[in-house]
């Protein structure tokens, strides 16, 4: 290996290049070489054409000119910006979208599928749909990629255990499903995902068609009702909700969870106002 090869080996940084790359980081950084290098230009011009030709190699092979990069974005940079770049803020995991008209335990109750316990203070899962839910559960997770190509119609399906949160060095995790090397949707956990499948058939038995409906609204009527599993699609343990804080490359969220208390899968995650 030549000299060359080595010292690029050593500068460069695959967690934030290539696939991994983050666009609202990488545009902030060439911003400011841009801007540096403008600067320059009035006292030196040849030191400002050196400071860009190096300003764009960093960013080219290590992902960042500036140190910290990713703490600057998390301060500065809204959420509606990060959209922009087709960045999805932290905490914004549970996918197809949670932006629908559906209010999930008014839906669930008027159709049958939870019921106020018997002291009054709280809503269940009506006796008997959990074990449909759990078997269907089941059936989904022994091809999770064929079972939501089917749903989604997709050519290619792919399902990434890990998702691109994970892959880019950040915290939290995610299952993301991919059409050939299109990024589709993210959940969760895979065990999320494979929730959300076995309740398509699950509500099925009671008369509610999950597919007719806007996808918005389905996806946030099945994001509701995995609050309701009773134990773990993964491992089969006790579920708990609790709040965490979820960072990504460029942001920062409060989320409500509801996890595993053995295993630790998280079955959902969504962001509070």
């Amino acid at each position: 290996m030549s000299v060359v090869n080595r010292l690029y080996d050593e500068v460069r940084q695959p967690e934030y290049t290539g696939e991994n790359r983050c666009t609202p980081c990488t545009v902030t950084n060439l911003l400011i070489t841009a801007v540096v290098a403008a600067g320059l230009a009035v006292i030196q011009p040849a030191v400002a054409v050196a400071f860009a030709v190096l300003g764009v190699a960093s960013v080219a092979v290590r992902g960042y000119l500036v140190p910290g990069t990713p703490e600057l974005t998390k301060r500065y940079f809204p959420p509606w910006l990060l959209e922009l770049f087709g960045k999805e803020p932290a905490g914004a995991t549970d996918a197809p979208a949670y932006e629908g008209d559906v209010d999930p335990e008014t839906y669930l109750l008027e159709h049958g599928i939870i019921t106020e316990t018997p002291d009054g203070e709280d809503v269940e899962l009506v006796e008997g749909f959990w074990p449909v839910w759990d078997a269907a559960i089941d059936e989904a997770d022994a091809n999770l990629a064929d079972a939501v190509g089917d749903l989604l119609e997709l050519d290619e399906p792919r399902v990434d255990p890990g998702g691109e949160i994970e892959s880019a060095g950040e915290t939290g995790g995610g299952c993301t499903v991919y059409d050939g090397d299109t990024r589709v949707a993210q959940w969760p956990s895979e065990a999320a995902l494979a929730a959300d499948l076995g309740a398509i058939d699950a509500l099925a038995d009671h008369g509610v068609d999950v597919e007719a409906m806007d996808r918005a609204d389905a996806g946030q009527l099945l994001a509701g009702l995995r609050v309701f599993a009773e134990s773990c699609p993964d491992c089969g343990g006790p579920m708990a909700l609790g709040e965490d804080t979820v960072e990504s490359c460029c942001s920062v969220a409060e989320v409500f969870t509801y996890d595993c208390e053995d295993c630790g899968t998280r079955v959902m995650e969504i962001q509070t106002a």
